[in-house]
């Protein structure tokens, strides 16, 4: 399998190197960078061109939901998954309606992250099993 290119984005670093411990189990995800909020978070997606973000909903300067919607527009292929202690169903709606791939629960990380990256990286839509998403 070729590399992934990740930015990690949290405002916490002890999450970041927690995802960071996580992903060392696949040597094809590699971190290129990180970022503690929202604008630097944008800021760079535009200069690293990563294929996915791992990002968090509760950030600094300008919080996940509205990094996701920029992230969109400054680089349109790479893809998103939200790792994040929001398990409000609207929120993750309105995470997954504004493009975002994925949403896995902080909580649920340790089992959830790496089969969650995996079935985003292979077309597939992924949330974390401790979200209780009403069904129609």
């Amino acid at each position: 399998m070729s590399e992934v290119r990740i930015l990690v984005v949290d405002d916490l670093e002890g999450w970041r190197q927690r995802i960071g411990s996580i992903l060392q189990a696949r040597p094809d995800l590699h971190v290129i960078g990180e970022a503690s909020d929202g604008l630097e978070a944008v800021q760079k997606a535009r200069e690293l061109k990563p294929d996915l973000v791992l990002l968090d909903i509760g950030l600094p300067r300008l919080n996940g939901i509205e990094a996701e919607h920029r992230l969109c527009q400054v680089v349109p292929s790479a893809k998103v998954l939200f790792v994040t202690q929001d398990d409000d169903v609207d929120v993750v709606r309105a995470a997954l309606s504004n493009g975002a791939h994925g949403y896995v629960l902080k909580t649920d990380a340790g089992s959830e992250l790496l089969p969650g990256i995996e079935a985003i990286l292979g077309g597939d839509k992924f949330i974390s099993s401790g979200i209780r998403m009403a069904r129609p």
